[in-house]
């Protein structure tokens, strides 16, 4: 069954490959959000599966507490994406890890894999070792 995912990214390149690789692996993409409005909107418009998150928006670094209300909030399983992997280096709340920037299909195809299958309550195969996880009694 294909995954229902939001795209949440101010970089319409970036954001354009990121629907084309999980759109070729089945996935339906629910929508491409570039600022923490646009996705809260579209994640209480539309059942969201899982959420691929830069920190890094068009209105500022608002990725993290994007993540956090989407996990928390709307019951979405969440991946940051980002080329500044420290900012959360500690977890964020109910979020399931970090993928750094620039990153390629197959490891995207993983992380992806891995996050729906944890949302689903037992993963199918290992997190790629590209994949940051968070210690989710800590974070």
């Amino acid at each position: 069954m294909p995954a229902r995912i939001l795209i949440v990214e101010d970089e319409a390149l970036v954001a354009m490959e990121l629907r084309f690789v999980l759109e070729d692996l089945g996935h339906e993409v629910v929508g491409t959000a570039a600022d923490s409005q646009m996705a809260l909107n579209l994640a209480k418009e539309t059942d969201v599966d899982l959420a691929l998150v830069d920190i890094h928006l068009s209105d500022g670094p608002t990725g993290v507490s994007i993540g956090r209300e989407l996990a928390t909030d709307h019951k979405v399983a969440v991946l940051f994406m980002t080329a500044n992997p420290g900012m959360v280096r500690d977890g964020v709340a109910g979020t399931i890890g970090v993928l750094s920037k620039p990153t390629d299909e197959h490891i995207v195809q993983n992380a992806v894999s891995y996050a729906l299958g944890v949302r689903a309550g037992a993963p199918t195969n290992m997190a790629p070792p590209q994949l940051q996880l968070f210690n989710q009694a800590g974070a």
